[in-house]
């Protein structure tokens, strides 16, 4: 079961870890690639998400 946290402090750099369910290798196969990196792209570009590394 996932946690929903909240940021609070927008001017401050978050550290964000995860787990997939059934722990599916994501780095393995191009589905889950591209479907990550497209994730990342939407939450950049409609949710203001900033990526540092």
């Amino acid at each position: 079961m996932g946690r929903k946290y909240t940021i609070s402090d927008h001017s401050k750099l978050y550290f964000v870890t995860f787990t997939v369910v059934n722990w599916i290798d994501v780095f393995i196969q191009d589905i889950y690639k591209e479907k990550f990196i497209e994730s990342l792209a939407y939450c950049r570009d409609n949710k203001g998400l900033q990526i540092t590394a």
